[in-house]
């Protein structure tokens, strides 16, 4: 590693020119990477929702869909809005009541099921359902919503998955930029207060925002990425790598007072830099890969994109970094100044001479702890907890007020059904509980009409070769209880008219989302701790120290996870499956830097107590700095962002850092004090320190 560090020192102007060129396609790149606003996209493409609206799609020339309430207008104006939102592209074709019957007939002479399929119980409003030729969260179909709204006006309120994937993007478009510029600011803040020059955060900031760049540039190659990755990828890379360049520039600064020559200090810092950094990424990296291993493919997503962050910063921490230093070294040495963190031996003492206190408080803790981690409430349904004024969110407040309807069904089933069928099983669907209107072709054109006479225009709305869609509204609302239990009854009905039937849409997607996440959660915890433990045990060359280290995290993500039980908080569903395994693999690098420490005090001669001591006084001040540092990253970006899911995500996360940093300065040190002689004969090199504390020497040879 001393030749790379040599190279790296030799081509230094070089590195730093490269570096600021690469940006040039890596920003392009990033323009050019789709973002996929919908989370229910994510769903394995196995299960019956999705091949659902895959079927729509190929077969049916139906993707996505929104019912559009219509407030205060005149039939003939409700009839003329309709045919401009035929002409809009990627709108395949809109369902209206002149769709069924001429607006000449009073709509109150309208048989009564008709009726209320499309006004409202006042008859102030009016209802249509609009269809579109593209998937629901295509950029055609968004498109098409834009369009629409604009022709529409504010008499106007389009609900759907279109439509709130639309609202989504909108929202973090316009505060994507101001994450990153939040987490700079508090992250620059700390370094400035914590390191020992004033100008080095600003070097630190560039190398790690350049490392940034270049992961969301090289996101092209995987076509596109989710908005929850892109919005998140640069608080975490930035959360999790900044240690990197903290650890090369004490480094370097240890370096220079052996070595004379600032070349050849830079090239033994980058040489140990590698050494220490690679190894401790190598946790962070493991975390994140255990996203892979979700079926809900959200994580497969965000692992891939994190964990290649993970590296680009550390190729860019022992390149870019170092070049860049070295090339404005006397700018740096003109801001050194003092150390403001005090040293850490009064307090590293005291935690230790009362170390059998924090055993009982951690185990005291851990019950509660317990509790609100099974007991914290997690939401499925993003409408929900979006800015009330959204468009969307005012469509879906409309449907529920005026038609009764919180949630919408598409339920899939043979075209060829008999028409006496379609009715049979139309009139069991409205007796289940909850469902307050159905519509299918056989039920809005009547039993007196014969299909044959229907014009190909009307009958090509709800039919299309093989198959024919209805429609069922609900009362319920998405990811309640209520509405899974409703989704089951209707799968039972259509199954025994249509064994090959599916029911689709928002409902009995998130249902599904909600069933596959719970074993995701299983799977992610288990393979992260399982990767982790095995890189400790191998890093360690320890059986004992992995099961103490990841169960002093473990404690740290339970405590954190049990938060938003006693704050009456709802979390989103992703963060129970992710946070553990990213504060897992982002924070266990604190627990590992002490104990190392500690092993290698235990070996060279000094007793437990002194060991630890020592190791607690010595890494304290970096686990703080580190941890301060990932909170920073993540902390304002929670409270500032106005879309919940990464207001949360972010608040764990910053929460998780500080938990995590506490437990591990308080209840490490106890944990290895208690658990001593078991680490020692279980640990390779260590039982040496063994023998020479039982009084046993090896006896000198006669010479």
């Amino acid at each position: 590693m001393k030749n790379f560090g040599k190279a790296v020192v030799r081509l230094r102007i070089l590195i730093v020119i490269l570096a600021f060129v690469l940006a040039v396609p890596a920003a392009i790149g990033m323009l050019k990477t789709r973002i996929n606003y919908d989370i229910l996209s994510y769903l394995p493409e196995d299960i019956d929702t999705m091949k659902g609206q895959q079927i729509m799609l190929d077969e049916y020339g139906k993707g996505g869909f929104a019912l559009v309430v219509v407030e205060g207008m005149e039939d003939k104006d409700v009839a003329a809005l309709k045919s401009k939102f035929e002409k809009v592209d990627t709108v395949s074709e809109v369902l209206w009541y002149d769709s069924i019957a001429d607006i000449s007939i009073p709509k109150e002479v309208l048989p009564q099921d008709i009726y209320e399929v499309f006004n409202s119980k006042d008859g102030n409003s009016t209802m249509m359902a609009v269809f579109f030729d593209k998937a629901t969260s295509a950029d055609e179909s968004l498109e098409a919503v834009v369009e629409m709204r604009k022709i529409a006006g504010k008499q106007c309120y389009i609900n759907g998955m279109t439509a709130i994937v639309e609202d989504i993007k909108d929202l973090t478009m316009k505060e994507t930029t101001a994450y990153v510029g939040i987490a700079v600011l508090l992250t620059s803040i700390i370094l400035a207060v914590t390191m020992d020059s004033l100008l080095i955060p600003v070097f630190f900031m560039l190398s790690v925002g350049l490392a940034i760049l270049y992961n969301l540039g090289t996101n092209i190659f995987l076509g596109q990425i989710s908005f929850i990755t892109q919005a998140l990828t640069a608080v975490l890379q930035l959360a999790v790598t900044i240690d990197y360049s903290i650890f090369l520039w004490h480094s370097y600064k240890e370096q220079k007072e052996r070595f004379a020559d600032k070349y050849e200090a830079m090239a033994e810092a980058i040489s140990l830099t590698i050494s220490s950094v690679v190894s401790s990424s190598v946790t962070t990296v493991a975390g994140f890969l255990a996203l892979c291993f979700m079926s809900y493919t959200l994580g497969l997503d965000m692992g891939i994109v994190m964990a290649k962050g993970v590296i680009i910063g550390v190729i860019c921490c022992v390149t870019i970094l170092p070049s860049m230093i070295l090339v404005f070294d006397r700018l740096l040495e003109k801001t050194i100044h003092r150390d403001i963190i005090p040293s850490m031996d009064k307090a590293a003492d005291f935690i230790v001479k009362h170390h059998a206190a924090f055993v009982v408080l951690f185990i005291a803790l851990l019950i509660p702890g317990i509790y609100g981690q099974t007991h914290t409430d997690v939401y499925y349904n993003l409408t929900d907890t979006l800015p009330a004024d959204l468009n969307s969110v005012l469509a879906n407040t409309k449907l529920q007020e005026e038609f009764d309807i919180s949630s919408t069904h598409i339920i899939l089933c043979k075209s060829d059904m008999k028409r006496k069928d379609v009715v049979k099983m139309t009139d069991e669907m409205n007796e289940v509980d909850g469902v307050n209107m159905t519509m299918a072709f056989d039920t809005l054109i009547g039993s007196s009409i014969p299909e044959e006479a229907v014009p190909e225009s009307i009958s090509g709305l709800l039919k299309e070769g093989e198959w024919q869609l209805m429609l069922v509204g609900s009362d319920y609302k998405v990811a309640s209880p209520e509405v899974n239990a409703q989704v089951d009854k209707l799968i039972d009905i259509l199954k025994k008219y249509d064994d090959t039937g599916m029911v689709i849409g928002e409902a009995a997607a998130t249902k599904d989302l909600i069933s596959i996440t719970k074993r995701d959660f299983t799977v992610v915890n288990t393979v992260s701790i399982a990767a982790i433990f095995v890189i400790i045990m191998i890093a360690l060359r320890s059986f004992s120290l992995p099961i103490i280290l990841v169960a002093v995290i473990e404690f740290a993500i339970t405590v954190n996870m049990a938060v938003p039980c006693f704050t009456h908080t709802k979390i989103p569903f992703i963060a129970s499956v992710v946070i553990g395994t990213i504060q897992l693999g982002a924070t266990v690098d604190y627990a590992i830097l002490m104990t190392t420490r500690y092993k290698q005090e235990r070996v060279s001669g000094k007793d437990k107590t002194e060991a630890v001591t020592i190791a607690l006084a010595t890494s304290m001040k970096s686990i703080m700095v580190s941890a301060l540092g990932f909170f920073a990253s993540t902390f304002g970006v929670g409270l500032y962002s106005s879309v919940d899911m990464i207001s949360q995500l972010c608040t764990l996360m910053s929460r998780g850092a500080l938990i995590s940093m506490v437990t591990v300065i308080c209840a490490l040190p106890s944990m290895l004090l208690l658990f001593d002689k078991v680490i020692i004969n279980s640990t390779i090199g260590m039982k040496d320190t063994a023998r020479r504390e039982s009084g046993y020497s090896k006896p000198a040879l006669n010479s």
